[in-house]
């Protein structure tokens, strides 16, 4: 029996690995723009296809479902094949899934698109989790996820000003928005063949399971062992709220409160611009706190604890008029929402570096389907209440019950001690 041994492309500089790093930031940044266009544009397409909360809700579950059957095929295939062509492969794939959306005519045509879109996009989580398991060590990698993170942020910050740029009075303009957001992701190609030799990032080699010395545990005993029970509870609880904040946050703004299309596009991209600097802030106060007395574990745990605070300040949204401090609590729960991420990927980063990217596919399946029937029920609840507050409520309490576990039982007695 053979695994796969991680490339190890240690001969670059450390400018370099993080040039990558900036490259994956893009690549996270195009995945968002992609993916949030319709967001952005959902009341539009929810009056020109008459569509229920309950339906929106279901074009939401179905790019989940995708996602996480991509997540298991695209999570082998990193640990399999070169990471250099398998994520220019994906790019390339979801892009031309976010421009042919420019052209749908009917909710059923809107659905496959969004299929396709949800598939190919999971394949950029193992990729980049991959390479900067490869690039950084362990004590840096908290900063290099949240690098990587945080491009969600600024592709879905510059989502809405170019929508708000493309969409014209005319209720179908928002086909065109999609069509140019398609597009841009073909030029990160360029930078990404220009900047990553082939034997940067290699495929993993195949060695025999008696020989790898470094890592050799088995896949079985990795996702059976009571770390991985533990991230498959964090990443439901974690990506759940995430996503209906995601999906919903502009139709909450626009339907739930009352404020107009182009107030909300603003908006958004300011919430995205807080929830950036939660998560490039959660990863560097991770690493500072690490630099100190708290071991790499507490350091996460304390960031990740006041991340999770933050997000479930957003309970309290139905209780808040409209106005500016409702949308400093939305800014901060947003910050707290996606701060989580960073210490949830160096978690994961720690479980097996022969297995990561499966480990990542395996994960991203529960990470995705929970979401696909919490955005069902969400809209169901949305339609039977008249309202999101309640939905809301339960959502932004998840990031912070996932601390227990990681506080109470990811270290066992005898990690404890020899940390402190």
């Amino acid at each position: 029996m053979t695994a796969a041994a991680d490339p190890n492309p240690l001969h670059r500089s450390a400018s370099w690995k993080w040039t990558i790093c900036g490259l994956l930031l893009l690549a996270s940044a195009i995945n968002y723009m992609d993916r949030q266009t319709l967001a952005n544009a959902a009341v539009r397409i929810t009056k020109e296809f008459r569509l229920s909360q309950e339906q929106y809700g279901h074009i939401e579950a179905v790019f989940a479902y995708a996602f996480a059957a991509g997540s298991i095929v695209f999570g082998w295939a990193a640990d399999r094949f070169s990471v250099r062509w398998l994520y220019a492969i994906v790019l390339t794939m979801w892009s031309l899934a976010g421009l042919a959306t420019g052209f749908v005519h009917n909710e059923q045509e809107l659905l496959w698109c969004r299929m396709a879109l949800g598939f190919f996009e999971a394949g950029h989580w193992p990729c980049g989790i991959r390479t900067t398991r490869a690039l950084l060590d362990a004590r840096e990698r908290s900063f290099g996820n949240s690098v990587l993170q945080s491009g969600t942020s600024i592709g879905a910050i510059i989502t809405p000003l170019i929508m708000s740029g493309l969409m014209t009075a005319e209720l179908g303009s928002w086909r065109t928005a999609f069509q140019v957001v398609g597009i841009t992701g073909f030029g990160w190609l360029v930078l990404w063949f220009a900047f990553v030799r082939k034997a940067d990032l290699p495929a993993p080699v195949r060695v025999s399971k008696t020989s790898d010395q470094s890592d050799g545990t088995s896949l079985w005993s990795v996702i059976f062992s009571r770390r991985m029970l533990i991230i498959f509870v964090v990443i439901a609880g974690i990506n759940t709220t995430w996503q209906i904040l995601r999906a919903w946050l502009p139709k909450i703004l626009q339907e739930g409160r009352g404020y107009s299309e182009a107030d909300t596009l603003w908006f958004t991209s300011a919430w995205y611009l807080a929830t950036d600097v939660g998560c490039l802030g959660a990863g560097a106060l991770a690493v500072w706190l690490g630099r100190r007395k708290l071991s790499v574990h507490a350091a996460r745990v304390i960031v990740f604890a006041g991340c999770g605070a933050l997000c479930a300040s957003c309970a309290f949204t139905p209780w808040l008029e409209h106005g500016w401090v409702l949308l400093a609590v939305f800014m901060l729960a947003g910050a707290g929402a996606l701060g989580v991420f960073p210490l949830y990927h160096a978690f994961t980063q720690d479980l097996s570096g022969r297995h990561q990217g499966k480990i990542t596919g395996i994960a991203g399946v529960v990470a995705w389907v929970l979401p696909a029937e919490a955005q069902q029920f969400f809209g169901k609840l949305a339609d039977r209440t008249q309202s999101f507050d309640q939905g809301l409520m339960l959502a932004s309490c998840l990031p912070l019950l996932a601390v227990l576990p990681l506080w109470l039982f990811w270290e066992n007695k005898s990690e404890r001690s020899s940390s402190t």
